[in-house]
């Protein structure tokens, strides 16, 4: 599965000492991964394969295990048995949280996390990957590529007619936006997206959906989603988790037309 015999090409990234081809094929492998919590298995000899620029949604009930999958992927959690690998030759296990960020992975949680206080640019400005101190990085002098990258990022998320508003005026959805610009501005190569869409207006859920949808490609994004209406708008292929486990994956019709999510959902 995992490739040693990598060489470097045009499209590929160097990191950690070691090659991820960003291009194609699976770019994170989870296999066979158990974690449990004072007996519960939270998951379950779970195996996950995420392919380069793939936009996949998960699925399934409270309790499935999606938020535990996010927290094994990003070092929160040490699963007790499995691998998780990113790229070929990146073992995530042997990394803690902030090496982690530094490979690529980055996570986004469901309530946004933006400095109110300082304006659309400047919270751009702050999650540049040379971001150091707050005051430091605020007043160095942006280089032209710097500067133009967050012209793009504002372009991408929709607010550059923002750009000088404090963040604490954006409406919920307008936040959420900019908190994926700084995630973008990471050059992430896996965005874990976790509930984009709650609380957002009707407006605001369709430009998520956008939004995301632009980014496939690009990225590889691992979206989680309660709204089976939203996840039929953006996803190609759904992963549905029950009991820690993958209970099947495929398109949104193949699984809400599958007999166990039927029953899983329903009770039926």
């Amino acid at each position: 599965m995992i490739n040693q015999g990598v060489v470097m090409e045009a499209g590929m990234v160097q990191g950690m000492d070691t090659v991820i081809d960003s291009r194609h094929g699976t770019i994170l492998y989870l296999e066979d991964v158990s974690v449990s919590f004072d007996g519960f298995k939270a998951l379950n000899n779970l195996s996950l394969y995420i392919d380069a620029g793939e936009l996949r949604c998960l699925i399934g009930p409270n309790g499935a295990g999606k938020t535990t999958l996010m927290d094994v992927i990003t070092g929160k959690t040490r699963p007790d048995t499995g691998s998780v690998f990113f790229g070929q030759t990146i073992d995530l296990l042997q990394l803690d949280e902030p090496a982690i960020a530094e490979t690529g992975i980055c996570r986004k949680f469901q309530k946004p996390s933006v400095f109110d206080a300082l304006s659309v640019f400047e919270n751009l400005q702050l999650a540049l990957k040379t971001n150091k101190s707050t005051w430091a990085t605020l007043f160095s002098r942006l280089q032209d590529e710097q500067l133009a990258r967050i012209y793009e990022v504002l372009a991408t998320i929709g607010l550059t007619h923002l750009l000088d508003k404090p963040a604490g005026i954006l409406s919920h959805g307008q936040k959420q936006w900019l908190e994926i610009g700084m995630l973008l501005m990471q050059d992430p190569k896996v965005m874990l997206v976790d509930e984009p869409i709650a609380g957002m207006t009707h407006q605001e859920v369709e430009r998520t959906a956008e939004l995301l949808l632009s980014l496939q490609g690009k990225h590889s994004l691992v979206v989680v989603e309660h709204d089976m209406a939203f996840v039929r708008s953006i996803a190609k292929r759904v992963t549905v988790l029950h009991e820690g486990s993958v209970l099947t994956e495929g398109s949104m019709d193949d699984v809400q037309n599958d007999p166990r999510v039927i029953q899983v959902y329903l009770g039926e």
